[in-house]
């Protein structure tokens, strides 16, 4: 994935920057400019042809600013762009997310412990924020670890398919410590596209769009 903006800057975000500031300048310059035209000699007035000049050169700048936006925009939808992405659509992929949908009764994620943990809570989060189910494991081991979720509630009520749910892993060490688990989700890319200057990947049935990026595994769909 490659944008052409700052870490956490994307593309169109420095154009909307960039066009106020040209903004802010050319007020600036047209007020100077009025205040120089006010207070001229009367004796010696301000030459036409220079007047012309500055107007000419001002907005000789502010086109040239914006074609370089324009070529920025450009460069960060091509460089790595959408047409490198097109060959992920119909592949299954694994992305580095913690969302993952409730379809058939069940919700999978993976997640990779960094070290052994003394205690793994697991709590299955709502799109409105609510804690839904919730599940506490003890000594598991470090690497790659599984969880599988029913859709049902810690209460036992079967929640309806077709929810977007988030996963919430916290490890914990001996000491208390937390322990890094970063959490995936697997899934066939149905769509890319450019959002922001980011590209995207939709997995699944559209509702999880994860970054290009964020994608650690890619395989035939079986």
């Amino acid at each position: 994935m490659a944008t052409v903006a700052g870490a956490g800057t994307s593309v169109i975000d420095r154009m909307t920057d960039s066009k106020t500031r040209l903004a802010s300048n050319t007020q600036t310059f047209l007020s100077l400019l009025t205040t120089q035209l006010r207070n001229q000699d009367p004796l010696s007035p301000l030459d036409s042809n220079e007047f012309t000049a500055q107007i000419t050169q001002m907005t000789g700048v502010e086109q040239q600013l914006l074609t370089n936006d324009l070529l920025a925009m450009l460069v960060g939808m091509n460089d790595g762009g959408l047409s490198d992405t097109v060959g992920l659509i119909g592949k299954t992929v694994t992305a580095e997310t913690n969302e993952a949908v409730l379809d058939g009764g069940e919700a999978n994620w993976t997640y990779n412990l960094e070290r052994n943990a003394t205690q793994v809570k697991y709590e299955v989060v709502n799109s409105a924020g609510q804690t839904v189910f919730t599940r506490t494991d003890k000594s598991v081991k470090a690497g790659e670890g599984a969880f599988e979720w029913d859709g049902k509630t810690t209460q036992g009520t079967q929640i309806s398919d077709g929810g977007t749910f988030t996963l919430k892993v916290t490890a914990t060490g001996a000491a208390g410590e937390a322990i890094a688990a970063p959490i995936y989700t697997t899934g066939v890319v149905t769509a890319v596209e450019s959002i922001k200057g980011q590209n995207m990947a939709t997995i699944g049935n559209g509702k999880i769009k994860a970054p290009v990026g964020s994608i650690t595994s890619i395989k035939p769909t079986a």
